[in-house]
């Protein structure tokens, strides 16, 4: 059987995974000025709402799997 701090560790792992996966959408700008950063203000803000949403799945998750009771 499974124990639940590793099933715990697991889906860690998995979420981390995921929040790296979202960040390599970003790619560094050809230019090293402002308005070439103002370009990827919607990327950002898309990341940053993805990121709270995985970060609430997470919370979710952890606080059910803290509900469980092993016999």
């Amino acid at each position: 059987m499974l124990k639940l701090n590793r099933m715990e560790a697991f889906s860690d792992g998995v979420l981390a995974i995921i929040i790296t996966i979202m960040v390599l959408e970003f790619k560094v700008p050809d230019e090293h000025t402002w308005s070439s950063l103002v370009d990827l203000v919607p990327k950002f803000l898309s990341y940053a709402v993805s990121f709270i949403y995985v970060g609430i799945y997470w919370n979710n998750h952890h606080h059910l799997l803290h509900t469980v009771h092993i016999q």
